[in-house]
């Protein structure tokens, strides 16, 4: 904004100035009203900066508690023909998210089969959301097998490179284990603490965030909780520790437990579904806003699974829909559990705590 300024003019040629502009405004038609803005002018990347943990929240740039909202691929090995400039100018504005997770499966056919063809989608795609202003969750999948050392050399590639590419930018997040199954807190920690130093090393600023016991469930779904976590955290800083759920399967013990661990930990919800555990089934709307509430409250961030067009009820996407090109905005491709979840992103004041 151009400071103001005092001007002195003769009155005759100040009486010929006003004379002109009157005639300028009464012979120009009037213009047209400008478009109601469908979301903030700022980017989430704009308006917030570098994101650091700070007690138990993530925090932006100017050390206030934020709360991100967005969405996860699916495998990029089988969907990323739904990761299109289209789609991803229609999470980015249509659905107003703040983050997208992208997400690299090492088995089923992801990058083990090849690691340099990975790497630069994963890149691609990084580039690509942080080109629209979202942050971005580099999802390290595995899944199976659930010891994540059972990666760990490839894990110390992949992000050696991944933060290597991106050191520079302030929008990154790295999920070093999406869902550690079948072993204890100390050996996932194990992990965890050879893994943030490759991190570190390269990209000092970013927020690490460390999978769980038992598909990230904070140990519920072995029959353990978030006290092992608590009394044991792993030896570093500006991380936080993620939580997974699935409504229709995981009830009032997992939201208690996400609720008693917000508490004492700083925790990052990079996966729910409204469905069952597998993405299918029934959605349970109810129970999904109760875990949206309770985030909403404690300002837990969170991603939805998930943004492609499979056949499962947790896919956003009708079936059909990347192949067709769209259509990407609004809700005529959009599942129900597409339509659920874009109005809790686009709108999450109009779905208030009770």
């Amino acid at each position: 904004m151009t400071p103001a300024r005092s001007t002195h003019r003769p009155a005759a040629a100040a009486a010929a100035l006003a004379s002109a502009l009157l005639l300028a405004l009464t012979a120009a038609p009037a213009a047209p009203a400008a478009p109601a803005p469908t979301r903030a002018a700022a980017t989430p990347v704009a308006a917030n900066g570098q994101l650091t943990v700070c007690g138990t929240h993530l925090c932006n740039e100017h050390g206030n508690p934020v709360q991100l909202r967005g969405m996860s691929t699916h495998g990029t090995q089988w969907y990323a023909r739904c990761l299109t400039d289209g789609s991803l100018d229609a999470l980015a504005q249509d659905w107003g998210a703040d983050v997208l997770r992208v997400s690299t499966y090492v088995q089923e056919g992801g990058y083990e089969t090849d690691p340099a063809r990975f790497t630069d989608l994963a890149d691609s795609l990084i580039r690509q959301a942080s080109d629209r202003g979202m942050y971005v969750i580099v999802d390290w999948h595995m899944l199976d097998p659930g010891d994540p050392h059972h990666n760990l050399d490839r894990a110390r590639t992949f992000f050696t490179e991944i933060a290597r590419r991106h050191k520079d930018r302030d929008n990154i997040l790295y999920e070093i284990a999406n869902e550690p199954s079948g072993v204890d807190w100390p050996r996932i920690k194990s992990y965890a603490e050879q893994i943030i130093p490759v991190v570190r090393g390269i990209d000092a600023d970013a927020p690490v965030l460390v999978g769980t016991r038992a598909w990230s469930s904070f140990g519920v779904s072995e029959g353990a909780d978030e006290s092992e976590v608590v009394n044991d955290p792993v030896d570093a800083s500006n991380i936080m520790y993620t939580f997974h759920f699935y409504a229709d399967s995981h009830r009032d013990e997992y939201l208690a437990a996400l609720s008693r661990a917000a508490d004492r930990l700083p925790v990052f919800v990079t996966e729910f579904g409204t469905q069952n555990y597998a993405g299918e089934g029934d959605n349970d709307f109810a129970m999904s806003q109760r875990y949206l509430d309770l985030m909403a409250s404690k300002k837990i961030s969170w991603v939805n699974w998930n943004f492609s067009d499979d056949h499962r009820t947790g896919a956003v996407l009708n079936s059909g829909t990347c192949a067709d090109g769209g259509p990407w905005t609004g809700t005529s491709s959009l599942k129900p559990a597409g339509v659920w979840i874009r109005d809790r992103i686009r709108t999450p004041d109009a779905f208030p705590v009770d």
